[in-house]
C-alpha cells in the first residue's frame, strides 16, 4: 500500500471525533492537543494534513491503547453515519452493503487524496463485507468505525475482524465484517 502523505487531507471535522473524547483531560493530555495546535477547526469541513489525525491515532495508540483508537472509531462512524444522512447518500432503512458504498464516497469527499485512495469493496454475501483501506488511515480505528457504521444498519452482533493486515506483512489491511 503506498503511505505517503503529501497533499493529503481531511475534514476537521475527523480531527475534532478524535479530540471530543478527552475533551474533561485537555490537560492531563496537553501533548495530544498540542498536535493539533495550530489549525483551523472553525467549520467541521476545514482541511487539515492527514498528519495531523496519523500522529493523534500513534500518541493515543502508543500512551493510552487500542481500545480507545477503536471507540473514537465508533464516534466517527456515527458521526460519518450522520453526514450520510444528511447527504442523502443512505435514506430510510438501509442494508450494511448499502452502508459500505456510501462509506466509499464519504472517504473519497472527505479526504482529499491526489491519488484517490479509500476503501474497496472486495465481496459480500447477505452476512458478511469483506472491505479494503487504501488510504493511509490507522489501522486500529478502523475497525471501530467499521463497527459503528454496520451498526447503524440496524443488524445484531456485528464482529470487525482483519482479514489481512499490513503489520503482518499483507500488501493491505483488509477487513471481514459479519452479523446476523
Amino acid at each position: 500500500m503506498d503511505k505517503s502523505t503529501e497533499n493529503v487531507t481531511l475534514y476537521a471535522g475527523v480531527i475534532e471525533d478524535v479530540l471530543k473524547n478527552y475533551k474533561e483531560k485537555q490537560l492531563e493530555y496537553k501533548e495530544l492537543f498540542d498536535i493539533a495546535n495550530g489549525y483551523d477547526f472553525s467549520r467541521p469541513t476545514n482541511k487539515i494534513p492527514i498528519d495531523v489525525y496519523l500522529k493523534m491515532c500513534n500518541w493515543i495508540e502508543h500512551k493510552l491503547g487500542k481500545f480507545n483508537l477503536i471507540r473514537i472509531g465508533r464516534n466517527i462512524g456515527e458521526s460519518t453515519y450522520e453526514t450520510m444522512l444528511a447527504n442523502k447518500m443512505i435514506v430510510g432503512k438501509c442494508k450494511p452493503l448499502d452502508v459500505m458504498k456510501a462509506l466509499i464516497i464519504t472517504a473519497q469527499q472527505g479526504v482529499q487524496d491526489p491519488k484517490k485512495r479509500g476503501w474497496e469493496i472486495l465481496n459480500h454475501t447477505d452476512k458478511s463485507i469483506v472491505m479494503r483501506k487504501t488510504q493511509n488511515f490507522n489501522s486500529v480505528l478502523q475497525i471501530g468505525l467499521l463497527d459503528g457504521l454496520i451498526r447503524k444498519s440496524g443488524v445484531a452482533c456485528v464482529k470487525v475482524e482483519f482479514a489481512n493486515e499490513i503489520s503482518k506483512g499483507a500488501e493491505y489491511d483488509e477487513y471481514v465484517i459479519t452479523w446476523l
